[in-house]
């Protein structure tokens, strides 16, 4: 699908919080510009839990209408209806995105088969790359290594991308899994570890305001240039510790706005960053530059 760093990608709004198409165009600009290896769209970060399903298809539209191909665009199309997943990932599909991140089931709190039913039914109606996204913090839900070494064996589903945070289940699933599936790190300050592992590279918060150095720590790495990539993981463990000191985009917002790109505010029920937060923020991207 792709290797190295994809940027989840922020949602800016304008003053009236309707989609400010213009500046995300601008944002996807810069991420190409500086070495980002595939835009993920309408993902956590990009707060499509709050976005209608018009502004998701318009979103992954004009994201693949921009994008033009240079680099793979990967459609976040989860949800915790799978009728509704389905209808979104088609659509997805049909206008040309290369790839879809779909998230587990939120709330219903299925069961593991409840998981692979979920995941098949996607599977069966769709014909391109599926990326699984492994979040259970968010959603309540761990894909245990045993529905993921089953889910790997249906004919879209190539990779997953895993925010689990365990680094004993992450050594389990690369024991036991294919060598071909592919493991991305959700987590910007797990990217070394998993890359050492045989991940093949990161969806990244982080990349949203440092595309390049994102890129690097993975590049570094495969390049076999493993000192410079683990100096790079540890040069911005303070700031992406600070990145989700409140719950991601908030803070990856506040930081975009401190360096001028004036991407707008979350949308309800997420609210400004907290003063104490927000100043380690600044401070941790001061120590940066």
């Amino acid at each position: 699908m792709f290797k190295g760093s994809g940027v989840a990608i922020i949602t800016p709004f304008t003053k009236n919080n309707k989609i400010n198409y213009t500046k995300f165009a601008e944002l996807i600009e810069y991420q190409i510009k500086n070495q980002t290896d595939a835009i993920v769209v309408c993902g956590t970060t990009g707060e499509a839990s709050t976005l209608s399903e018009n502004e998701k298809k318009e979103l992954i539209n004009f994201t693949v209408e921009v994008v033009k191909k240079r680099i793979p665009v990967i459609a976040g199309t989860g949800g915790n209806n799978t009728s509704n997943v389905v209808t979104l990932s088609k659509y997805a599909q049909k206008v040309g995105a290369d790839g879809l991140l779909i998230v587990t089931p939120y709330y219903n709190k299925c069961t593991q088969n409840g998981l692979y039913l979920h995941y098949k039914e996607i599977s069966d109606n769709v014909n391109i790359p599926i990326i699984l996204y492994n979040v259970p913090s968010r959603t309540g839900v761990n894909i245990e290594t045993e529905t993921l070494v089953k889910l790997s064996n249906l004919p879209n589903i190539i990779g997953i991308k895993e925010a689990s945070s365990n680094i004993s289940q992450i050594m389990d699933i690369f024991s036991r899994i294919d060598k071909k599936f592919l493991v991305y790190s959700g987590n910007d300050d797990q990217i070394l570890p998993i890359l050492s592992l045989g991940g093949q590279g990161v969806i990244s918060v982080l990349a949203n305001i440092y595309p390049k150095e994102t890129h690097d720590i993975c590049y570094e790495f495969f390049n076999g240039n493993i000192d410079v990539s683990r100096q790079l993981q540890f040069k911005y463990l303070d700031l992406i510790k600070s990145l989700f000191k409140e719950v991601n985009p908030i803070p990856i917002k506040e930081a975009l706005n401190y360096l001028g790109y004036d991407v707008g505010k979350c949308r309800l029920p997420l609210c400004d960053m907290s003063t104490k937060n927000k100043d380690l923020l600044i401070n941790n991207i001061l120590k940066i530059k």
